[in-house]
């Protein structure tokens, strides 16, 4: 058996542990967002990067995405109480780069 399978930061990295998700995850913490604009505040995210990140967190528990029967289809995503327990953590990656970044 691979000893990562029981290293917490190895479980942990493997669910937010690529450049898209923690800044997803981030612009969920005020407040649910639609595909759009969640995408928008992300950044320079590609349209396919996107989509297969919020897939990965919805799969893994982390996202709660909900479909709107509009036309055009509206889509909102929000964190999972899962998601929502890492705060802490996100917040303090934001709170160090605001620190640490002298551009």
């Amino acid at each position: 058996m691979n000893k990562n399978n029981h290293c917490p930061l190895h479980y942990t990295m493997n669910l937010i542990g690529n450049k898209w998700k923690p800044l997803l995850l981030f612009h969920l913490l005020e407040q649910p967002l639609r595909s759009g604009m969640l995408q928008k505040q992300t950044g320079e995210i590609s349209n396919k990067m996107f989509t297969q990140s919020v897939r990965e967190l919805e799969r893994d528990g982390l996202i709660d995405r909900k479909v709107f029967a509009t036309v055009p289809p509206k889509v909102e995503y929000s964190l999972s109480a899962k998601g929502r327990s890492l705060e802490s953590i996100l917040r303090s990656l934001d709170a160090w780069g605001a620190e640490h970044n002298h551009l």
